[in-house]
């Protein structure tokens, strides 16, 4: 993967990935991101295809990165997300 696709993938998510409260909730908005982050990627010349020989599926690594920020948010705030 290249190093322009690399930079691009990571700021993105993290610009686009926050805290969610529900299981089901992260996998709408994971499902939603994946589809922005394609065409972002397309918008900027870089092929769906090289971020997920580095990745995998994009939805699925969103989905991780909202889990992770839902749990971070919980640990943050003392009470659980909703």
């Amino acid at each position: 993967m290249s190093e322009h696709a690399i930079e691009f993938l990571r700021g993105w998510i993290g610009e686009k990935v926050h805290c969610q409260p529900s299981a089901a909730r992260i996998e709408k908005q994971a499902e939603t991101l994946a589809k922005e982050c394609a065409a972002k990627a397309a918008e900027a010349g870089i092929p769906l295809e090289d971020i997920q020989e580095e990745v995998g599926d994009i939805q699925e690594l969103i989905a991780s990165r909202l889990e992770e920020a839902a749990e971070a948010g919980e640990q943050v705030s003392g009470t659980p997300a909703k």
